[in-house]
């Protein structure tokens, strides 16, 4: 199978052969050699579907977005995306409307004003292709983590109701009893608020409900 760019739930660049649920764009991350050389570019971070209207993109293509590829919605959301106002409208509306509950707004949150929310929670300042070390987490009381939130234990997990899940490139594995107290949260508190308020994340089949 071809390999293929991805980003786990800390962000970092990693080459596996598993594709996942979605695409997404954080712009152009290759050189004028189609070689990986920056972590992203600019505040647009935004997941798409694999297939839409039969359009087709290199991988790895100078000047061009480069794909990268997440399990499901909950790993593009701890990674700092949100859904595509085209091929997921849907998604989007459904992820913006959620968030305009949350925040209290009488209008619609705009698309650059959720680009600029998710861009400041996402990492500290810094350089080079893996910013794992530069991702802000922060932390929140276990029991009132809404499901699709990923959470970091010893390693990322997924929530779901009184379960969480072990994060793999193929799926979530071995549930456990969802910890009390306070744990470190990866998913932005911007997506928090959004899966709080009623946005229902697509997860990855390996999670049985």
């Amino acid at each position: 199978m071809t390999r293929r760019n991805r980003v786990d739930p800390l962000g970092d660049l990693h080459a596996v052969d598993a594709r996942g649920m979605f695409t997404g764009n954080r712009g152009c991350l290759v050189d004028e050699n189609g070689s990986i050389s920056r972590h992203h570019r600019g505040q647009l971070w935004i997941t798409c579907l694999t297939s839409y209207r039969g359009w087709r993109s290199p991988l790895d293509k100078p000047g061009r977005w480069t794909p990268l590829f997440f399990l499901d919605d909950a790993v593009a959301l701890s990674a700092g995306h949100r859904p595509c106002g085209l091929c997921r409208r849907q998604d989007y509306l459904s992820y913006r409307d959620a968030l305009t509950r949350d925040l209290g707004l009488a209008n619609p949150v705009g698309a650059t004003a959720m680009n600029r929310l998710l861009a400041a929670e996402r990492l500290t300042r810094g350089r080079g292709i893996d910013r794992a070390g530069d991702r802000k987490l922060w932390q929140a009381d276990s029991d009132r983590l809404p499901d699709g939130t990923v959470v970091m234990l010893d390693q990322p997990h997924l929530i779901v109701g009184d379960r969480v899940w072990t994060f793999t490139f193929g799926g979530w594995v071995d549930p456990q009893r969802r910890p009390g107290g306070r744990v470190m949260v990866i998913t932005p508190p911007t997506s928090v608020r959004a899966l709080t308020s009623g946005f229902s994340p697509r997860l990855h089949n390996s999670v049985l409900l």
